[in-house]
């Protein structure tokens, strides 16, 4: 017999670590080539990993929830001769101690859900801690401070899965370090580059009766909240609003659909019509498509639209369209369609997810007229479309001004005010605007 080392698989660029969130198998199993072996979570996409393989599982490295270093050896399985490459030569055993789990800044566990964001593991003295250390702590009943008193063995300070476990065990045998009072917090100076605040801010104490139902967030919902929050303290938002007359993009969409949809075997919507026109609007106005690093200014090369995605969870999934402007409406229309059916199965890459430069949101599909969107950071600006309605409006003729029944539908642009004025954001969302009102009714596809 020989073992075989299963090991964390890559998930995509810039993906370094996953969360185990079950064991399909357990001890004893028998595993076939390409059977799952575990289900892993990298940030918001949810994946399973497959033994290349078949064979016994004998060991399991690591417990449901702990974080994991992509390449490391996760689980160990005995195989006939032979099946990991030599025969005869099998690997010494693997001794395994518990991985010190450094955590992650809170803005990078959730970057994921609406893009990736790279940020200092310390910002004004705020420490961060993992997800798994969290856990522990919740579960241990351990408090904000007593968790602030923990000196951490980890990278730059940072509180391990062992440091928690360690301070667990000390407090229950009563020689816990007593917690130190916090200092108060001197005022910070003024300083050109943007700081976020270290003002504590605490939740409302909500009370809770006996015909109330408590559901605990799941993971996805605890990192869209995150996300938002995160949002909205680093950015001032400012939201701005048209109305737009869409009647010959909807008669030409009625016209083609069926057409379309015998030819390429897919049906079309609005949606990638609306990415065609925001890829034109930011080639016009380029500086909607940046990114801020604290005093500097990042302008994108690459248009890639983000498309907010409801998930049958309820929860919320973007998927990224790369180089959007580099494609037709035909090739649009087949990537929409692919990572919002990819999307709502659970099906999406890592990287799918991820280096986004601007996100659409539609409102509409949920009757909805218009909505203030929450910017996706670390983008500058998000565009929500509403719903299309059948509205009298005044058209103007060379015969004079007459009232017809046009299909209307609001479009309203929230941007960082940081970077992005209203005279920038207000052309913007015009000129998407315009582009899908010029929409030539007599397009061919």
């Amino acid at each position: 017999m020989a073992r075989y080392e299963l090991i964390m698989p890559k998930m995509g660029e810039s993906v370094a670590e996953a969360t185990i969130i079950k064991w399909v198998k357990n001890i004893g199993d028998k595993i076939e080539a390409d059977e799952s072996v575990l289900e892993i979570a990298t940030d918001k996409v949810d994946s399973e990993v497959p033994s290349p393989v078949s064979g016994t599982l004998v060991e399991m490295l690591f417990h449901e929830n702990d974080v994991v270093q992509v390449g490391a050896t996760i689980a160990i399985l005995e195989t006939e001769v032979g099946a990991s490459g030599t025969p005869g030569n099998e690997p010494a055993p693997v001794k395994f101690e518990e991985a010190a789990v450094e955590e992650l800044p809170n803005e990078n566990l959730v970057n994921a859900t609406l893009g990736r964001t790279e940020v200092a593991p310390r910002t004004n003295g705020i420490r961060f801690y993992s997800p798994l250390v969290r856990t522990i702590a919740e579960s241990e009943g351990v408090t904000a401070s007593e968790l602030d008193s923990i000196n951490g063995t980890g990278a730059e300070g940072r509180v391990t899965k062992q440091d928690i476990l360690a301070f667990v065990q000390s407090r229950k045998q009563g020689t816990a370090a007593p917690v130190p009072e916090k200092p108060k917090a001197e005022p910070a100076p003024i300083q050109a580059a943007p700081k976020v605040s270290a003002t504590e801010i605490k939740a409302p104490v909500v009370s809770i009766s006996g015909n109330d139902e408590v559901i605990e967030m799941d993971r996805m919902r605890k990192l869209i909240a995150d996300h938002m929050v995160m949002s909205k303290h680093v950015a001032p938002h400012v939201t701005s609003f048209v109305e737009a007359d869409v009647t010959n993009l909807v008669h030409w969409r009625e016209k083609m659909k069926k057409t379309f949809e015998k030819r390429e075997g897919e049906k079309i919507t609005f949606t990638p019509i609306f990415i065609e026109a925001i890829a034109k609007a930011i080639k016009d106005l380029p500086m909607v498509n940046i990114s801020v690093n604290g005093t500097q200014i990042i302008v994108r090369k690459n248009i890639n639209i983000g498309m907010a995605t409801a998930l049958p969870s309820g929860n919320l999934i973007v998927p990224v369209i790369k180089n959007a402007d580099q494609m037709n409406l035909v090739g649009l229309t087949k990537s929409v369609n692919d990572l919002a059916n990819r999307a709502r199965n659970n099906k999406l890459q890592p990287d799918e997810i991820q280096g986004g430069t601007f996100t659409l949101t539609n409102v509409g599909s949920f009757g909805n007229v218009m909505g203030t969107p929450i910017i996706n950071q670390p983008q500058v600006a998000i565009l929500a479309v509403g719903a299309i309605k059948k509205k009298p409006a005044v058209i103007e003729t060379e015969f004079g001004d007459v009232i017809a029944i046009r299909h209307m539908m609001f479009l309203s642009l929230s941007y960082d005010h940081r970077v992005v004025d209203g005279s920038l954001g207000g052309m913007f969302v015009r000129k998407v605007a315009d582009y899908l009102e010029s929409f030539d009714p007599n397009r061919d596809i």
